[in-house]
């Protein structure tokens, strides 16, 4: 599938592929979580949401799953400018498996996207499908593995999986690097990069790491209850708002 990536904010989004923000708050009554957060999310983009622990990320991501209730606008547009409901996946931050859980991938997945028993041998045809499934990810060899054996890069995978059937307009990380080592949190930002140019979707993901942002995000979103600011990574790394947020100084030659 060919990349139809969005031109830019400035041109509006008539006739693009944008999920947008406008005026977002959430109010719990004992404290406000999020105010006058808005940003638009294009198709084939990869965003990186930032903030330091309490922003409001997760909170962020909740919401725009409809768990959350808010003031404000979550509005998506498909292409030609069709207002749709769009087709989210998912991946929360890495769970933790018993090591000694008999559950397999193959069980874990075949009990989430099937109403077979996982306690009666799995049908072929499930089993091919859970198996291409997880080639997306480059994951097929993961299948009969236990769940509890698997290192914190493959269980992102095996989720990673799952959000993806069926492919959604819009796919959500949470903190998708977190326990996860050098070489495979590269691997895992490779194959990002893969799934949205295959499948031009829009990927939107928090992540403490800012050293990989300049590679791999389009835009970087910096969030503190509101959004401070919003640009390329160059721009917001070498911001005064990012400095004041994080005590960094990652260089002022691109800010803007």
């Amino acid at each position: 599938m060919s990349i139809r990536k969005h031109q830019g904010a400035e041109s509006g989004c008539s006739g693009a592929c944008c999920l947008r923000v406008e005026d977002l708050g959430v109010d719990l009554g004992d404290g406000v979580l999020l105010e006058h957060v808005s940003f638009h999310l294009h198709c084939g983009e990869i965003v990186a949401l930032i903030g330091p622990n309490g922003a409001g990320k997760s909170t962020l991501f909740k919401t725009i799953l409809g768990q959350q209730d808010h003031t404000g606008t979550i509005d998506f547009q498909s292409f030609g400018g069709r207002h749709t409901r769009p087709l989210i996946g998912y991946v929360p931050q890495s769970p933790t498996f018993d090591r000694g859980d008999p559950v397999s991938v193959l069980d874990f997945f075949s009990a989430a996207i099937s109403r077979w028993p996982v306690f009666l041998p799995t049908p072929k045809a499930l089993r091919a499908r859970v198996a291409a499934c997880l080639e997306r990810v480059h994951g097929a060899d993961l299948i009969d593995k236990r769940m509890g054996a698997l290192s914190g890069g493959e269980v992102q995978r095996v989720l990673m999986a799952l959000a993806l059937e069926p492919i959604p307009h819009i796919l959500i990380l949470d903190e998708p690097l977190s326990g996860v080592d050098i070489d495979r949190e590269r691997q895992l930002l490779d194959m990002l990069d893969e799934i949205r140019k295959s499948y031009d979707l829009s990927i939107l993901l928090s992540t403490h790491d800012f050293a990989t942002l300049d590679e791999y995000a389009d835009k970087v979103i910096l969030l503190q209850r509101t959004v401070l600011k919003t640009g390329t990574p160059a721009q917001v790394l070498a911001s005064d708002e990012f400095r004041s947020v994080f005590h960094l100084d990652l260089g002022r030659g691109a800010a803007g």
